[in-house]
């Protein structure tokens, strides 16, 4: 066999005629390619797929909040007591402090700006000031619930905000200043809201009128070095302001001070179905535990609070008004009487 000429012709050539294998690695290279390429094609097509899908179902992860603890009070109290959540910042370990809501209804110059200054002396209450002394904030009642939104959801920014930690949040709120034009709405909205109501009256209407006056004067004049104060903080500044006498017009003097007592009265009835508190600044003047009443009544600790406002009409009224003799004599046999004697006499 080895003798075979074709035997020894192929065996001796056969690896010149045969030909070469390819590299494994290059076929190796070749399938990776194409399987990338597939892989690729195929992930695309599903994540259009899912794109497309209305209801991502498994891709929506909703992420539940801790509810905070239900604080110990009466059933009653459920609807006044809230957990705002600012837009603008978070209220981070206060979050499950719960907040109650609040208005100061008053009159001008019936001691609602230094009643406001006793309240926010205390570290958990927050009364934004006289909002809707701006008129286009009360423009409608839509803008009034807008901006009572704002304030009652801690987003209102004032000197007296404490809107982290505040534990009772709200303004003062004159009663010309679309309370009485809007009064249903407003009901309502405090009725929803959970607000309650704090009424500061003024028994000395007289004294009130007198205020009023002085106040008008200073903003025309501005005695105190050119700027207009409503308020003072110091006995010589008081001083200054209760030089000034008005003379008061006695022809209008009986019907104005009825139409104080109607609005009063009026205020009374359309609030009525709030819950709410009565005070005369004459009391709390008087009888500080009336602070106290206010106190227990925003459901907030007991604190003994301070104003650094100084009272500038003091002592008898005769000294005060340039016509005292003409006043004396319209009040004298009528109902309003008892308004020329005392300081703060019932």
């Amino acid at each position: 066999m080895a003798d075979d000429p074709f035997f020894f012709f192929c065996s001796k050539d056969s690896f010149l005629i045969k030909a070469p294998k390819k590299s494994p690695l290059a076929l190796r290279m070749v399938v990776l390619v194409f399987a990338m390429v597939c892989g690729v094609y195929i992930c695309s097509i599903c994540l259009k797929q899912i794109g497309n899908r209305t209801n991502p179902g498994f891709l929506s992860v909703e992420v539940i909040a801790r509810p905070c603890p239900e604080p110990t009070i009466e059933p009653w109290e459920i609807p006044y007591v809230h957990y705002p959540k600012p837009v603008t910042y978070s209220r981070v370990e206060c979050k499950c402090n719960p907040v109650r809501y609040f208005a100061i209804l008053s009159m001008q110059r019936s001691g609602s700006g230094w009643f406001e200054t006793l309240l926010n002396n205390h570290t958990n209450i927050s009364s934004n000031g006289e909002i809707f002394s701006v008129k286009v904030r009360r423009s409608n009642v839509s803008t009034i619930t807008e901006t009572l939104d704002k304030i009652y959801n801690l987003d209102w920014l004032s000197s007296a905000s404490k809107n982290e930690c505040a534990a009772a949040v709200g303004l003062k709120w004159m009663l010309n200043q679309g309370v009485m034009q809007h009064h249903e709405e407003i009901v309502e909205y405090f009725k929803t809201r959970g607000v309650s109501a704090i009424f500061l009256f003024r028994r000395n209407m007289l004294r009130r009128m007198i205020s009023i006056l002085a106040n008008s004067y200073d903003r025309e004049v501005k005695p105190l070095n050119g700027t207009h104060k409503s308020h003072v903080h110091s006995p010589r500044e008081a001083e200054i302001l209760a030089k000034y006498k008005p003379l008061i017009n006695t022809t209008l003097l009986i019907s104005n001070l009825k139409q104080v007592e109607d609005t009063t009265a009026k205020a009374l009835e359309y609030f009525k179905s709030t819950r709410h508190i009565i005070l005369y600044y004459e009391d709390v003047v008087k009888n500080h535990t009336k602070l106290l009443d206010v106190q227990d009544f925003l459901k907030v600790p007991q604190r003994g609070l301070k104003s650094r406002q100084v009272k500038i009409h003091k002592g008898s009224l005769s000294n005060y008004v340039e016509n005292w003799d003409e006043v004396q004599k319209s009040l004298k046999g009528t109902h309003y009487e008892n308004l020329l004697t005392g300081d703060y006499r019932k």
